[in-house]
């Protein structure tokens, strides 16, 4: 016997529903494919049918497929487990109003506000996409070409996705982990202005933890400050600040795709699993539209070809030979308020006062800048003794790919 949360007539009850349903999910197989990958389900391994966005998805396949008691009863279990999942609760009140009459379109629920009910469509489109992505498991992304021994995650956000990736460290090349649905800036990306609501996109680090106890509840369980603006994002003469990694507020399980002012936002649950492997000042943030992967050969051939540019300018300021020194550095260097002819006689003063150099870089990282294959970020200690002078340091330096040829844009200390 039905009970009375049986839908009557499942067959031709919500035909415009099942139909947009449907073509949401054959659009996430068509950008699949178009990766050049078949589509797949996630692994159960990797996300647990019990995690919500895996049992929302499974809800939206059975209304797809017309098995509307079915439905109700998955997202009735979300609901359970989070009842500030609002786009579960707009499945739900879709489900329930299907009883009656054949819907047309999610959130058809009357007096509905429609600005919000059209962000949590986009989420729906986006945690679909998502869940038929899948990660090619024999590929990295092209940006971590070396992680230095005290980094031992990186955590790369893909805005396009609405995807934040966890990789860890293994012998300096990254493994996946995990990844997560995240929120960006309401008015889209490449931020270069106070206020614009943008995310930005490039390589950043953690530079803080802030409890929820010092936070309002917007930001839910914590917040974890990125180094926006860097280096680069000063030079082209971006600026702002205050772009976090942070959670949501307690009436809130997640936020639709484009809602932030400019940070990037994960559920309350997520952020907190993150937050085990997040270190200030040492774990990489880096931000870009669309990840790019490559096959482990290729980014070791992209790492060598870098790190062996590196190795001599080392050797080249070691052996005080300050004109091949000098060719390290690009025509449009600077350095604070140093360009290449400044920085130039610089080193050649200086060094002509020494009889000996000894110079040593350790725990070195290196990232390709997202967007651009001909420009890196390299991180160091550097330790550095000579007749005169000794120190110890962390430095930064962007280099450049000219001709062929890696060189230095930027150097200065991290």
């Amino acid at each position: 016997m039905m009970t009375t949360m049986t839908f009557r007539r499942a067959g031709t009850i919500c035909p415009h529903l099942r139909l947009i349903v449907a073509v949401a999910l054959a659009a996430c197989v068509c950008h699949t494919m178009a990766m050049g990958r078949q589509p797949q389900q996630k692994q159960a391994a990797a996300q647990s049918e019990r995690e919500p966005e895996a049992a929302l998805v499974k809800t939206l396949i059975e209304i797809r497929d017309n098995r509307l008691d079915t439905a109700l009863s998955e997202v009735e279990k979300v609901i359970r487990s989070y009842p500030n999942f609002r786009l579960a609760q707009l499945v739900k009140g879709d489900l329930l109003l299907a009883r009656s009459r054949p819907l047309r379109e999610l959130g058809a629920a009357p007096n509905a506000p429609r600005e919000r009910v059209e962000d949590l469509r986009d989420e729906a489109r986006v945690r679909l996409a998502r869940y038929q992505f899948e990660r090619p498991a024999d590929r990295v992304p092209k940006y971590l070409l070396q992680l230095n021994p005290e980094q031992k995650h990186a955590l790369i956000v893909d805005t396009r996705q609405s995807t934040l990736y966890v990789f860890e460290n293994v012998s300096g090349l990254p493994r996946y982990v995990a990844d997560y649905y995240i929120s960006s800036g309401k008015n889209g990306i490449d931020k270069s202005r106070q206020g614009d609501k943008k995310t930005p996109l490039g390589v950043y680090h953690v530079t803080d933890n802030l409890p929820r106890a010092k936070l309002a509840d917007l930001y839910g369980v914590g917040a974890f400050p990125i180094s926006y603006p860097n280096e680069w994002d000063r030079r082209e003469g971006r600026n702002g600040n205050g772009i976090w990694l942070h959670g949501t507020p307690a009436d809130t399980y997640s936020r639709p795709p484009r809602a932030s002012d400019g940070c990037v936002v994960l559920t309350n649950q997520d952020l907190e699993t993150i937050s085990k492997n997040l270190r200030v000042g040492v774990t990489p943030v880096i931000i870009t539209d669309g990840v790019e992967w490559v096959k482990p050969e290729a980014l070791e051939e992209s790492r060598s070809d870098l790190m062996k540019s590196v190795e001599n300018w080392r050797r080249d300021w070691e052996s005080r030979d300050t004109e091949t020194y000098l060719k390290h550095y690009a025509p449009g260097f600077s350095s604070g308020a140093q360009d290449l002819a400044g920085w130039s006689q610089q080193k050649r003063q200086v060094n002509a006062a020494k009889t000996w150099i000894k110079l040593k870089i350790e725990r070195v990282s290196a990232f390709l800048y997202p967007g651009r294959d001909d420009l890196a970020v390299v991180t160091f200690d550097q330790d550095y003794a000579s007749s005169n002078l000794s120190n110890q340091m962390k430095k930064r330096q962007y280099w450049i790919n000219e001709n062929g040829a890696w060189r230095i844009l930027y150097e200065g200390a991290a």
